[in-house]
């Protein structure tokens, strides 16, 4: 029995929540910080997506990890 599909649908599939939940949450934060303070929104916006890009980068290093056991098995 190859288990190898199971293997990568769980390395991505569990490797994207952390990441879908936190970019839900920092920017549902981002919004409730520009709406209290309109005039910080160019400095909210780009620390937002500073930390839009490292929360993407763990998704990124799933989908890596999935490409590896799919490949090197």
């Amino acid at each position: 029995m190859d288990l190898t599909p199971l293997a990568v649908g769980l390395a991505i599939g569990l490797g994207a929540i952390g990441p879908g939940i936190g970019i839900g949450v920092a920017a549902g934060q981002a919004f409730n910080a520009i709406g209290r303070n309109p005039e910080a929104e160019p400095l909210i916006r780009t620390n937002f997506f500073i930390g839009l890009g490292f929360t993407e980068a763990i998704a990124i290093y799933a989908l890596l990890i999935a490409f590896l056991i799919k490949f090197i098995r």
